[in-house]
């Protein structure tokens, strides 16, 4: 994978969450929705994206952690928010970042693009991102209720 910056974003923090953000963090996996974004896609797959994809050099492309479904994004998306592995900048009711791991162990980032609608794009972190071995520790240590 190509490195995509050669800083990252040290604001960037995960939330220690009490239980009643947990449970905030519960109801919001049943509203978000994944929007996408074709920079981060060489193969559209169902998406339904415009222009259906148009990868940039050096971003982290969806595709070299096999996804390809609308519908398996949204499932990470939701995954993270139950184990509570979200930012602590949030934008109304939403955090800006939430963080997942595919089940082949790969760490995913979100970032919030319609506070709105709750809509998210993501892509797979980088190895050379500090956070990236950080998401991995915690999903293994963390359940999701579902």
């Amino acid at each position: 994978m190509i490195k995509r910056y050669s800083q990252y974003n040290s604001k960037c923090k995960i939330k220690e969450l009490s239980p009643v953000e947990f449970e905030l963090c519960s109801r919001l996996a049943k509203q978000v929705r994944y929007g996408g974004n074709p920079e981060l896609k060489m193969h559209p797959g169902d998406f339904s994206l415009t222009p259906p994809s148009g990868a940039r050099p050096g971003k982290s492309l969806c595709d070299a952690v096999n996804i390809f479904s609308k519908k398996i994004a949204l499932q990470h998306l939701q995954s993270g928010l139950r184990r509570g592995l979200i930012s602590e900048r949030f934008h109304g009711d939403w955090p800006q970042n939430i963080w997942s791991v595919t089940e082949n162990g790969f760490p995913l980032e979100a970032q919030l693009e319609n506070q709105e609608t709750g809509a998210y794009h993501g892509y797979p972190m980088p190895e050379s991102d500090p956070l990236a071995s950080e998401i991995i520790r915690l999903w293994t240590t963390l359940n999701d209720p579902i």
